[in-house]
């Protein structure tokens, strides 16, 4: 039976990604110091002879008894409202939290993928983004707690790589929704939806017109585990490229949910990225890989999902 340890296991997508593992077969251990994680996300799972949760923080010393064959290194706030409520903590989980997960992967022997992001691109200047756009960032802006993390994880895993010769991979994951999301993250979608469904006013910042590219959480998840399972080590991206605007999105929830909820206009974040949508020419190549779920169908889940919790 394989073994795979998955970090940030109680958050949005951690949470989804043991479901896969356990559907597949595997012994899933699931690590999380829940500072944003929710346990409900997983409690399903605890029953389960075949699923471990350690509760413990990555920044510290990890001790993983046995082999283990794979990590998913998925472990850190990855909301604008959390990383800057959180701007240590998102730091150190980026460069302490990751250092420790290579070393176990290390000296586990174990295939190790990590959860990179669009941010590392910044505000782009290339649109859409391919995997050899360096980005544009401002390190020291209030974005740059998150965004600098993600490029030092990949750095630091390269150099793992290179120098180690652990077995590496590199995602860049583009902006998903759906089902265990968080109402109160701060993300444009849960953000519209718990407006809309409580009849509030939606704010939308800026003008509405920067765009965003939304990747249903299920191919998210297909994406990530074909670039597990392939042998390519260099960052690929994994995201919908359909692309839309803010305001065209705060549009789709309004109607969805039958909202009385007006679209009110507030002043634009520093540093907020005013296009973000992928290239996915390598996920189709190499990983043979491309969104299937549709927006709307997608949308639909997503509302039936929150229409539980909130």
């Amino acid at each position: 039976m394989k073994r795979i340890l998955i970090t940030g296991a109680a958050g949005f997508l951690g949470s989804h990604l043991c479901d896969r593992y356990m559907a597949e077969g595997y012994e899933v251990l699931g690590m999380d110091n829940l500072l944003t994680g929710n346990m409900d996300n997983i409690a399903h799972l605890m029953a389960e002879e075949r699923f471990s949760f350690y509760h413990h923080d990555i920044t510290k010393f990890i001790h993983i008894p046995g082999e283990l064959d794979y990590i998913l290194h998925f472990a850190s706030p990855a909301s604008p409202i959390d990383y800057l409520k959180m701007p240590i903590q998102t730091l150190k989980v980026g460069s302490l939290g990751t250092h420790n997960v290579l070393g176990v992967a290390k000296a586990k022997n174990a295939r190790m993928l990590i959860a990179s992001t669009s941010e590392v691109y910044g505000d782009p200047l290339e649109h859409p983004q391919s995997e050899e756009y360096w980005g544009n960032v401002n390190p020291i802006g209030p974005r740059g707690v998150y965004d600098e993390a993600k490029r030092f994880m990949e750095a630091m895993t390269m150099a793992y790589h290179t120098f180690h010769g652990v077995d590496t991979r590199i995602v860049r994951i583009f902006n998903t929704y759906g089902p265990r999301m968080r109402l109160d993250d701060g993300r444009a979608l849960p953000t519209f939806f718990r407006q809309a469904m409580q009849n509030e006013d939606i704010t939308v910042f800026g003008d509405g017109m920067q765009t965003r590219s939304f990747c249903y959480v299920d191919d998210l998840v297909e994406g990530i585990h074909r670039l597990l399972m392939s042998d390519y080590h260099l960052p690929v991206n994994v995201g919908n490229p359909v692309e839309i605007t803010i305001k065209q999105s705060a549009e789709e929830v309004v109607a969805l949910t039958n909202s009385t909820s007006k679209i009110i206009y507030l002043d634009l974040p520093k540093d907020d990225p005013k296009v973000r949508q992928p290239n996915i020419t390598k996920a189709k190549e190499i990983l043979d890989w491309e969104p299937t779920v549709k927006r709307s169908e997608g949308l639909v889940k997503t509302y039936e999902y929150f229409k539980t919790v909130l």
